[in-house]
């Protein structure tokens, strides 16, 4: 039998080329679909890192980032010192990392929280106690790195007529924290916070229930709002790892402690706004310190 001819017509034939695309085009589009993030997705850790390193490599002053848990981008905020130029330079050093971070800015100026007044003394400064910790016989001590910092010695009152003790050591900038020996027997050094008796230390998580204590504002709670914060106070001081909380403090507040309960959590090194419009707060890990000089709690 002979086979039957079949005539295509051009028409034909430009549908079914037509068809063929549709279907490809289909067949890739749905492979992309499965392959690439959503619109919703987190960025990648090498993008959050990169930008991280690009925030950080311009050196703006009044500037602080970490990780938004909830979104997986680096939240960058800027302080009202911070120029317009400056953030120009930001949105352009990171321009290339699209997605990965978000630019806010933040009520007041960052700063470390030293003056005079109330509190823990040294020539000139004031400082807040943060928590009595002890090696074997001996008792310090814990505040913040940018108070003891070139400070040798340490006082109950601003008259500086009744010691408290030597400073034995001080880690900033990079961390912020030091360490204040007990070498007057008369002044009592109780494992307090406050009324709060503590019974140990703990690690902070973002959303956890929180407050401070500071000689200038005393009790104030939020919640932590970030982990491994990065600070640039300015003039080469910048400090890492720290805890951000929604929490408000003021200067002579420095060197509190943040705590959960009767858990000693971190110590305060600095933020922006005050404790009549709020705030926002950083603290150096309490358990960096004690590792450090091989201390504990009591």
């Amino acid at each position: 039998m002979r086979a039957r001819r079949t005539t295509i017509r051009p028409s034909q034939l430009i549908a079914s080329v037509l068809s063929l695309l549709v279907v490809a085009a289909l067949a890739v589009s749905g492979t992309d679909a499965a392959a690439a993030p959503t619109a919703g997705a987190a960025p990648s850790a090498a993008s959050v890192s990169g930008v991280a390193s690009a925030v950080e490599s311009l050196g703006i002053a009044g500037t602080t980032w970490a990780v938004d848990e909830r979104t997986g981008k680096l939240r960058v905020l800027a302080d009202s010192t911070v120029a317009d130029a400056d953030l120009a330079r930001l949105r352009r050093a990171t321009g290339h990392f699209a997605g990965a971070m978000t630019l806010e800015r933040l009520d007041g100026r960052l700063r470390t929280l030293l003056s005079g007044g109330d509190g823990i003394y040294a020539s000139g400064w004031r400082c807040s106690a943060g928590i009595n910790v002890q090696s074997g016989s001996t008792y310090y001590f814990v505040t913040a790195g940018h108070c003891t910092d070139s400070m040798p010695t340490w006082y109950t009152g601003s008259a500086m007529a009744t010691m408290i003790g030597p400073t034995t050591g001080t880690s900033f900038p990079g961390n912020d924290f030091g360490v204040v020996r007990y070498s007057n027997p008369a002044v009592p050094h109780p494992g307090t916070i406050g009324t709060v008796d503590v019974t140990g230390t703990a690690t902070a998580y973002v959303g956890q229930s929180v407050c401070r204590r500071g000689a200038t504002t005393g009790v104030r709670c939020g919640v932590v709002t970030a982990l491994n914060a990065t600070v640039n106070y300015g003039s080469g001081a910048i400090v890492y790892g720290l805890i951000q909380t929604n929490i408000c403090a003021e200067p002579g507040d420095s060197g509190g402690p943040l705590y959960a309960g009767d858990k000693v959590i971190g110590i305060l090194s600095g933020g922006s706004g005050n404790c009549a419009t709020g705030g926002t707060t950083y603290y150096q890990p309490i358990q960096e310190v004690l590792n450090t000089y091989g201390l504990s709690v009591y």
